[in-house]
């Protein structure tokens, strides 16, 4: 670790700049940032590709499958079981074919749609598996810098030095500013725990026309709130299937929600569901009326304090960040257009499995080159700041255009 140690003000700077900091206590090739479906599917890859698992640090707090394992265990998937199974077996590194049959998951139909702990449950044993065969570090990230050959990634107990990073941080759901009480998102969409958040008496304003604002405001009505307002800009959206592709396959409604909004939304009476157009007026008029808020608007990557790249940047094809480092998943995905020019950002967990596939061997091959931009700024071709994978329209929500939203979670 030569240069690196010789650097120690790089790394005075990069713990903060108070006192002494002792040099790295590790040093890896491969640092994969987060334990969430695409981090464990980065490892994965990287492990097929041929890089060395003693090369590979993996961190994360809690090493429990990210958000999906946190949050989002209660809330009804509208992928297809065939796919989830698909993901596992993605990797050759999972050994999931050891554990096959072993799950609920492996006894659905190739066509059901699930709960999302039934797809948890086989990726916490795959976590488990690749957590021995690689360097696991229990912590988070709290600051990257760009120190001549390698990445310091500066943590809570010291620095890891990583010549490549890859981050699968994931995304928070937006919000606007209002002053209402928030039901988190997470609540919404799960039908147990919206009930304990909700009272009989309740309006609750849902933003959004997104499949998640429409299992929300489902969820809220058989909840017994005693009134939903659903604030929408852009009317809702389904996903068509063609059989070898499938329209709107990112941002239009599937599944079992899909099937609700077509044959139920418009037989439930305006005393139960009211839904207007979120211009000044109508936002004005009605949302102080609500006692509590959901906002089903997008997603927001996750950020960490950064030297040296800009983060908000990346080239949607290839995952490129700056030399050295690369995105994947929700916070990172691939840009897509589909057959009649419909631009989308993939997400979802094959999706995911797909595009690391094509890029982890790339990335690995080019790993000792620079994969660098000429221009400073970053790659090429690279996505504006504010990474708007889905759609612009709730930048309008808030008079501002920071605000940006991400592709949904739950595809």
């Amino acid at each position: 670790m030569g240069q690196f140690e010789a650097d120690a003000a790089g790394r005075r700077a990069l713990a903060g700049g108070v006192g002494s900091v002792p040099r790295a206590a590790r040093s890896y090739d491969w640092l994969v940032v987060g334990a969430g479906p695409a981090g464990l599917a980065a490892v994965g890859k990287l492990l097929d590709s041929g890089v060395a698992g003693s090369s590979i640090g993996w961190i994360d707090p809690l090493f429990t499958v990210g958000d999906l394992g946190l949050k989002w265990k209660g809330v009804s998937s509208n992928t297809k079981a065939h796919l989830f199974r698909a993901f596992l077996k993605g990797c050759r590194s999972f050994g999931y074919e050891e554990a096959e049959g072993g799950f609920a998951l492996d006894a659905l139909e190739a066509q059901d749609t699930c709960l999302l702990e039934r797809v948890v449950e086989p990726l916490q044993w795959i976590t488990n598996r690749l957590q021995s065969k690689v360097s696991p570090i229990r912590s988070k990230v709290t600051k990257l810098r760009r120190v001549s050959h390698a990445w310091m990634v500066a943590t809570p107990e010291g620095v890891i030095e990583a010549r490549n990073v890859i981050l699968a941080i994931g995304a928070e759901p937006l919000k606007l500013r209002h002053s209402v009480p928030v039901i988190g998102l997470e609540d919404a969409l799960d039908p147990e725990k919206v009930k304990r958040v909700i009272e009989s008496g309740d309006v609750v304003g849902v933003f959004g026309s997104s499949h998640s604002a429409m299992m929300a405001v489902r969820n809220l009505i058989d909840a017994g709130a005693k009134r939903v307002i659903n604030f929408y800009r852009s009317p809702l959206r389904f996903a068509v299937d063609y059989g070898d592709w499938i329209r709107y396959d990112n941002t239009g409604l599937k599944g079992r929600t899909a099937e609700w909004a077509r044959e139920d939304l418009g037989r439930i009476s305006e005393e139960t569901l009211l839904r207007v157009s979120a211009n000044d007026e109508n936002v004005s008029r009605y949302l102080p009326r609500c006692s509590k808020v959901v906002y089903g608007i997008g997603f927001g990557r996750r950020t960490v304090a950064t030297e040296g790249a800009d983060l908000t940047r990346y080239d949607a094809k290839t995952g490129v960040i700056a030399h050295g480092l690369y995105g994947c998943g929700i916070a990172y995905p691939e840009r897509v257009v589909d057959r009649v020019g419909n631009v989308e950002y993939n997400v979802g967990l094959w999706k995911f499995i797909q595009y690391l596939d094509r890029v982890v061997p790339v990335w690995t091959r080019t790993a000792s080159r620079a994969m660098e931009p000429k221009d400073p700024g970053g790659p090429a071709r690279l996505e504006k700041p504010g990474l708007t994978p889905k759609t612009f329209d709730y930048a309008h929500f808030t008079r501002t255009r920071s605000l940006r939203s991400m592709p949904r979670l739950h595809n």
